[in-house]
């Protein structure tokens, strides 16, 4: 009588420790990606608020041209996985090749249309005539290391589907540190000012591929996985990440409303909006680690055909989320006096942003369910569902954030606005993880 309440106890304590085991070190992966943009925030915010403006704009439409191609991770994770679960290695790791090759063909393509339309760019997106030149010195450089991000991200898929979250762990570090050295090189000691903080994160990036292709590359050679581009391969990665790619973009537009928004309200109020949107990005990417485990735990479970297991997985991790949005919250709330002069002295950014800093506090629990589910999703395939509800989540807020300026509301309105996007976005997803269509099981969707 009394052994029946232990097997729901063990599931929870299994899915615990697989929770954990891919977690933690994809946690300290994920937060690499902000703080890259933290420290160049940090170090860019004392040469002036000019420069931080500039800094904030060019960051912008970087994260952007290259988050839109997220897919190369979270599809890869979750194509990967499911041939994981079902047992097949060497599949598993064509699968990656496939997006690696892809990877760089994109960044190519990418750098070829942003070196001659970076002032362009600038100017759309509302950058006052002190903040363009810097906005657009900081593009023109930062988008050469654009190929070696979208490897990584690539490459950090098949890590992840392979139920390995620590080599990126260990790559990320690197490549944060090789950053922060350099800025303080670059931007300081060479005298480069902003133009030496976006050579010194190429330079880094470009590192941090370079390691993640020899680890791959060892990983296909054991397994007698083909290195050579497939064109049908590369063709069927991109078809696959077409609904994923309609996600991100409907997301990064948001993210672009957002600096838009931010940036018609003034110089003062576009640096607040940078550091802000640094932090908020760095709680993102640290409740994405728990996602990033369920990428991972769900698809192998699905390619095992265990859709009960992938159940119980989901519920767990959505209480996880919970919990961590709970933390993430506080620890916002009680560091911010430590926080604000890391990134400037001015005393008028400071008064701009401490009062939206504290919205993304109490938005973190929400947050923390969004990006659970988000990979839930992601690990199960389901990227039609994605992207549809991400559309109706930025046909919700742009009309909202496009009319803050109009009435007066300042960067405070605008993270209250970030607030309703997120909501939204919870709603959706767990109507979807209630309803079980998400629960396909099989090496392939």
């Amino acid at each position: 009588m009394t052994a029946a309440p232990a097997a729901p106890k063990a599931r929870r304590q299994r899915h615990d420790r697989e929770i954990i085991t891919l977690a933690v070190p994809a946690f300290g992966a994920l937060v690499a990606e902000p703080l890259f943009v933290m420290v160049d925030s940090a170090i860019v915010g004392h040469l002036g608020t000019p420069q931080l403006a500039g800094l904030a704009v060019a960051s912008a439409l970087l994260m952007t041209a290259v988050s839109i191609f997220v897919f190369l991770a979270y599809a890869t994770t979750a194509a990967v996985a499911r041939r994981v679960g079902a047992g097949d290695l060497a599949a598993a790791i064509r699968q990656g090749m496939d997006g690696i090759w892809l990877a760089l063909l994109l960044g190519v393509a990418v750098i070829a249309v942003t070196l001659p339309t970076a002032p362009w760019l600038v100017q759309l997106f509302g950058a006052s005539d002190t903040a363009a030149p810097y906005a657009t010195t900081y593009l023109r450089i930062s988008s050469l290391g654009i190929p070696a991000m979208l490897i990584v991200l690539a490459a950090t898929g098949v890590l992840r589907g392979l139920q390995d979250t620590r080599t990126p762990l260990y790559v990320a570090i690197g490549g944060f540190a090789a950053n922060a050295a350099l800025n303080v090189a670059l931007v300081y000691g060479a005298g480069f000012g902003i133009a030496g903080s976006a050579w010194g994160t190429v330079i880094a990036q470009c590192a941090m591929a370079a390691a993640y292709l020899v680890v791959v590359v060892r990983g296909a050679r054991r397994h007698g996985a083909s290195l050579r581009p497939d064109a049908a391969g590369i063709r069927a990665s991109a078809q696959a990440g077409v609904p994923l790619l309609i996600r991100t973009l409907s997301l990064r537009a948001v993210l672009m409303i957002a600096t838009a928004v931010a940036a018609r309200l003034g110089d003062t109020e576009i640096a607040a909006h940078q550091i802000v949107l640094s932090l908020w990005s760095l709680m993102a990417f640290a409740l994405d680690a728990i996602a990033i485990a369920g990428q991972a735990i769900i698809g192998r479970y699905l390619g095992a055909d265990d859709a009960e297991g992938a159940q119980q997985a989901c519920r767990r991790m959505v209480q996880w989320g919970v919990a961590s949005g709970v933390v993430l919250g506080i620890v916002i709330v009680a560091s911010r006096p430590l926080l604000l002069p890391l990134f400037t002295t001015d005393q008028a950014v400071h008064s701009t942003l401490l009062p939206a800093l504290l919205v993304v506090a109490v938005s973190q629990p929400i947050a923390g369910v969004v990006f659970v589910l988000d990979g839930v999703l992601m690990g199960a395939g389901d990227g039609s569902y994605l992207a549809g509800a991400m559309l109706v989540t930025l046909a919700v807020f742009a009309p909202v954030a496009l009319l803050i300026p109009t009435f007066g509301g300042g960067l405070t309105a605008l993270w209250w606005a970030m607030t309703l996007m997120m909501t939204v976005r919870m709603l959706t997803l767990w109507l979807r993880m209630r309803s079980g269509r998400w629960l396909v099981t099989g090496a392939t969707r």
